[in-house]
């Protein structure tokens, strides 16, 4: 376990007094989780403002009470955010791409927008090097790094960064959708296609458990199954069914656990909660899973003796539905996945 981080004068207990993450004082050199804020949405085909997330999380953070009663005192390792002002350029690249993807979206598709299309595909290209490079700088620092976003595409960069670091590496990916379509739209980094993107661009992956899925397509279900044993689902019809049969949901997580490899990355879209949770999401979809099942299922992670050594929170969208409902639960389950990987890294 890393040292303690923290100013003898600091008091977790007392209201959030600094501008840090989660309100803590540590700086990112000090820190032993970074959190990278990638603030881009340029292909949401739905609802839109998983570009304020950062920014939002951020703020609201500083509600978070700091001693969990599961993972015990994650804040004393270390855990500090980028100055969102060092990815004002992802910012600026977002809004671009979002502009020349407005009419392709508009239209259904890439009929007459090639130029459209190889615009937002080359911002794209900008944001996941810049994610990337951000993501192994701060791996080879010996932080553990967690991406914030934006919309679902942003994490691709990360994931091929610590892939390459932790070959054969599995990705519990919770979501409402597969996230399998390849070239979604036409665009080639849609949010719709980042799992379809690991698949086929990250060797380094060696499974995505997917869990929650219930709004796909029947190719997304063919590509998946065609992998192998590389994409694995957990669709949100048969865990319900399983548990309306009266199979306890500890039983049941162990069993997805269980198609993990021994290293983890956990890639979360919100949407994969029951929306109830975090309505203002860009793509909602009723069922999904509720704030105690998705707890157990990452406590099961971690005490089963496998690492997380990442992951990504994307997909909080606070400028529609509820602002401060949203950016709330993100920033507690950003807390909880952070808590929940130093648990399983220490222990």
């Amino acid at each position: 376990m890393s040292p303690t981080v923290r100013p003898s004068d600091f008091d977790p207990g007392s209201a959030a007094g600094g501008d840090g993450l989660f309100g803590l004082p540590t700086t990112v050199n000090d820190a032993r989780v970074v959190v990278v804020p990638a603030p881009f949405e340029a292909t949401v085909s739905y609802g839109d403002g998983t570009a304020n997330a950062p920014a939002a999380v951020l703020a609201a953070s500083r509600q978070v009470d700091l001693f969990d009663p599961e993972t015990g005192r994650p804040y004393e390792q270390g855990i500090a955010m980028l100055d969102l002002a060092d990815a004002a350029c992802i910012r600026a690249w977002s809004d671009a791409a979002r502009k020349a993807a407005l009419p392709v979206l508009a239209s259904g598709g890439p009929d007459g927008h090639a130029a459209a299309i190889a615009t937002v595909d080359d911002l794209c290209d900008r944001m996941n090097d810049w994610v990337a490079a951000r993501s192994w700088e701060l791996q080879e620092a010996g932080k553990t790094v967690f991406v914030l976003g934006g919309d679902h595409s942003v994490p691709f960069g990360t994931i091929a960064a610590t892939a390459e670091r932790h070959p054969g590496i599995g990705i519990l990916h919770l979501d409402a959708h597969f996230d399998l379509r390849p070239a979604y739209e036409g665009f080639a980094w849609s949010h719709a296609s980042v799992m379809h993107n690991v698949l086929t661009q990250v060797p380094g992956v060696g499974r995505i458990v997917h869990v929650g899925i219930r709004d796909l397509s029947e190719e997304e279900l063919g590509i998946s199954r065609a992998s192998g044993d590389r994409s694995v689902a957990f669709l949100d019809h048969t865990l319900r069914e399983r548990r309306d049969a009266g199979e306890a949901w500890g039983a049941i997580a162990a069993d997805i656990v269980e198609q993990l490899p021994e290293t983890v990355y956990l890639s979360f879209d919100v949407d994969g909660l029951d929306p109830a949770l975090c309505p203002g999401t860009g793509t909602p979809v009723p069922g999904g899973l509720d704030w105690h099942q998705i707890s157990t299922l990452l406590a099961a992670v971690a005490r089963s003796g496998r690492r997380i050594v990442g992951g990504d929170l994307v997909e909080v969208a606070p400028t529609a539905g509820d602002r401060e409902w949203n950016a709330n639960v993100g920033a507690r389950l950003l807390y909880k996945m952070i808590g929940w990987s130093l648990r399983s890294l220490d222990a």
